[in-house]
């Protein structure tokens, strides 16, 4: 009687075991299928028109990269509507001593429509790399996960309602985040990329990666010949 009481209660145990199984099984399925679903609805909606409640100002992060993609990103900042997007966070790489000091002479130079100096709203961060010139691939692991890790931080504590970037490394972190944000639904951000005016024939990696990977709300190109090759680009000539 207790040989027969042992193997009933084994038995039932393993159903028990397997029943907790399939559970587990089925719930890490709608679990992968709802995200997917979720990710195909971010790609849907992302480059349509920014929805906000009211009209209004919009937080903005601008990515500042070394050499000629913050003068690029200088001249676009000058044509844009300063009041529309607004507050204007600024980032540059950590080792990257110039780019923020020409944003901050810019935006102590902007004046209104009457000529009066404008009350400045801007701040200016900085952010590590993943990678530096010629650094070697095996430290740089290290490196790029302590550059995520400080992204995350600076976009949990800005969270922009739209992104401006035109090639800088420094840019991929960030608005992978900002897309992963989208996803589980912490804040929408529209990533707006404008690839750099060198890029002739070829995408930089950077820019390869967000219309890949399709972070990039409106991608923007300066050259007909990329738009052709890239379909899913806006041509708007060069605008140096």
């Amino acid at each position: 009687m207790g040989l027969k009481f042992e193997i009933v209660k084994i038995l039932l145990y393993s159903e028990m075991e397997k029943g907790n199984g399939e559970v587990s099984i089925t719930f890490a399925i709608v679990s992968l299928t709802l995200m997917l679903f979720r990710v195909l609805y971010v790609i849907y909606w992302s480059g349509k028109p920014l929805r906000t409640e009211a009209p209004g100002a919009l937080s903005t992060l601008i990515i500042l990269g070394s050499g000629g993609h913050t003068a690029e990103m200088i001249n676009l900042l000058l044509v844009l509507q300063k009041e529309r997007f607004s507050p204007r966070f600024y980032i540059a790489a950590a080792t990257d001593n110039m780019s923020l000091q020409k944003a901050r002479t810019l935006e102590n130079n902007l004046v209104d429509e009457n000529g009066v100096k404008e009350v400045q709203t801007a701040r200016f961060m900085q952010i590590y790399r993943s990678r530096e010139v010629g650094q070697s691939y095996f430290t740089s692991v290290w490196t790029t996960l302590v550059a995520m890790a400080h992204a995350l931080w600076l976009m949990t504590k800005i969270r922009p309602q739209v992104i401006l970037c035109n090639g800088p490394g420094t840019c991929v972190p960030l608005c992978a985040i900002a897309f992963f944000f989208k996803v589980v639904g912490v804040r929408w951000s529209s990533v707006f990329y404008v690839e750099s005016i060198a890029r002739v024939r070829r995408l930089s990696l950077s820019g390869l990666l967000l219309y890949k990977l399709r972070i990039a709300d409106q991608f923007f190109v300066q050259w007909p010949q990329l738009q052709r090759q890239y379909p899913r680009a806006h041509y708007v000539g060069c605008l140096m």
